[in-house]
């Protein structure tokens, strides 16, 4: 019995020392070009990222061991297509900051370095104090867009090509309603993010976790401009993205379809399989909201979760209700530290570019306004908290003003103003421009 145990002990032995030269190399390129950043934020990507996102060899001594071996060489290598510090350095400014704050969001977030990674290298977690460095060195909102004329491409195609993996573009979500709307301090863009009927429903009724099956969401993305009134408002189309729920046909892609249109022609985005790796990729962090980054401004309560707004939903009762009424526009106030969406009732309405929007007779207005609050999803970006006012306008023919009402959010009650004052904000109210390719 004990001669049998020595042999199975030395074959064991055996095996390994022969495993140990089953040891596919890690490539290490020569050519470095290396993420620009502060110094001390360099620091803690180097403490934290620089093992699995970098042309460095930076193995511990039991990761050097074989089969251990293999998966950590598999782990870096896929780590550094989706993100090399080493190499990052050769994109745009831009594109190295887009990079950042994603590493930052997946940090903060408790994504990155994963919780296997950190059971055995414990000093590569990322504490307040490192993440507040990042923050910092990111400084995001601390440039000002410059004034810009009016946008004149208002109006969306009827079609675009699919999405690589064959989600279809639908053009429908012109239509939409609004679920929320984001203000990007790390882009400097404004999102509205919409919802078709499904996913409006599964918001205000609190079945979310997960979303049903034909859902679907529409993200659209403005860069920001500062308008003659010296507020910030949505400028120049970037793209809209889609997403479609169906855990069946796109099992594979953690059940949802994704897209991405870019620029006035909407151009498919993807190009290969690595635009399904690049959105689960950034949409892993949100697993447990169904891979959904956005808060949907909803009175509902999902018990245990994170993944809807109810402080935002906290408005007073109107004829024009946020949640079923049309979205027009956005815009953020810097110095109050505000959002405002306006809304219309859902009738007909029409415009031509650069012109105002001609409203029907009869149309209803509401103009919401909440303070902004950090985005505890993404850092970088604000989005609707506390509502402050709500401004009620009512349209009789020819777009005459029939009535104007103003609501102090915080106190419950109506806010008096001289008919001056009133004429001076409903005036306001409709000279604001719907976001670029959001016209009906």
């Amino acid at each position: 019995m004990t001669k049998r145990l020595l042999t199975l002990l030395f074959a064991g032995v055996l095996v390994f020392a022969v495993l140990q030269c089953v040891r596919p190399s890690i490539p290490a390129p020569r050519e470095i070009h290396e993420v620009q950043a502060s110094r001390e934020a360099t620091e803690v990507l180097r403490t934290s990222c620089y093992s699995c996102h970098s042309n460095e060899r930076r193995l511990a001594w039991f990761d050097e061991i074989v089969p251990p071996y293999w998966l950590v060489r598999h782990d870096i290598l896929e780590a550094r297509a989706h993100l090399n510090f080493s190499t990052l350095g050769s994109k745009p400014v831009a594109a190295q900051r887009a990079a950042l704050f994603e590493a930052v969001n997946m940090a903060q977030l408790n994504y990155m370095p994963l919780s296997s990674f950190l059971a055995l290298h414990p000093d590569a977690k990322v504490n307040p104090a490192a993440l507040g460095k990042l923050k910092a060195y990111l400084a995001p909102w601390s440039d000002t867009p410059e004034a810009q004329p009016d946008p004149t491409d208002v109006v969306a195609p009827a079609q675009a090509d699919p999405e690589f993996g064959g989600l279809a573009f639908d053009p429908s979500y012109t239509s939409w309603h609004l679920l929320s709307a984001t203000d990007r301090g790390d882009n400097g863009t404004f999102r509205f993010i919409l919802g078709n009927d499904i996913a409006v429903k599964a918001a205000r009724e609190g079945h979310t976790h997960p979303w049903p099956d034909g859902s679907r969401f529409a993200k659209v993305a403005w860069q920001q401009r500062q308008t003659a009134d010296g507020i910030m408002a949505p400028g120049k189309f970037v793209q809209v993205e889609q997403m479609l729920k169906d855990a069946t046909k796109f099992k594979a892609s953690e059940g949802w379809g994704w897209g991405r249109w870019k620029g006035p022609k909407l151009t498919p985005y993807g190009t290969d399989a690595s635009l399904v790796r690049e959105c689960t990729g950034c949409h892993a962090p949100v697993k447990r909201n169904d891979y959904v980054y956005t808060q949907p401004i909803s009175r509902a309560v999902e018990p245990g979760s994170d993944g809807l707004n109810n402080i935002a939903a906290s408005y007073t009762d109107l004829p024009v209700d946020p949640s079923s009424a049309r979205p027009i526009t956005l815009y953020v106030d810097r110095q109050a530290g505000t959002m405002s969406i306006l809304y219309a009732s859902d009738s007909p309405l029409s415009q031509k570019a650069g012109q105002p929007v001609s409203y029907p007779a009869g149309a209803k207005l509401l103009l919401t306004t909440w303070k902004q609050i950090e985005d505890p999803h993404w850092f970088g970006a604000r989005i609707p908290g506390q509502p402050v006012s709500s401004e009620l306008l009512q349209l009789g023919p020819a777009g005459a003003v029939a009535s104007y009402r103003k609501i102090d959010e915080a106190a419950k009650h109506d806010v008096a103003l001289d008919a001056p004052a009133q004429a001076q904000r409903a005036q306001f109210i409709l000279r604001l421009q719907p976001g670029p390719y959001l016209s009906h």
